[in-house]
């Protein structure tokens, strides 16, 4: 009996950990992950609220923080890295905030992409 205690407590002492898991899309029981963003925009789809860089390298962006929907926004009007050629681009950068639940999420950078947005 004295030798079951000990591997059952390690085993009962784990499960609270599982509560911490999130989905690949920063949606979990507890938390969320953010996820930074950073390039160069014209502006021309006015103010944006936050967005991010996508697997196919076009910016998706939500124009308020109740959109459920990420618009992919034009590589004429998103750029990445260090390019200042063009004037009329300004540096934005930022942290994408929790989007509501039911949210699209084209081409999210997420690891687990067996599991789609709730």
């Amino acid at each position: 009996m004295k030798n079951l205690i000990l591997p059952l407590g390690l085993a009962l002492a784990t499960v609270p950990l599982s509560g911490c898991v999130t989905d690949g899309y920063g949606y979990g029981e507890m938390e969320w992950s953010s996820y930074p963003y950073s390039g160069w925009y014209n502006g021309y789809y006015g103010s944006i609220y936050d967005g991010y860089w996508g697997t196919d390298n076009y910016f998706y962006f939500r124009l308020d923080r109740n959109d459920h929907r990420f618009r992919r926004g034009d590589h004429e009007h998103f750029r990445r890295g260090d390019d200042r050629q063009d004037g009329r681009f300004r540096r934005f950068e930022g942290v994408m905030q929790p989007p509501p639940r039911g949210t699209r999420m084209p081409n999210f950078p997420q690891r687990d992409r067996q599991r789609p947005p709730r």
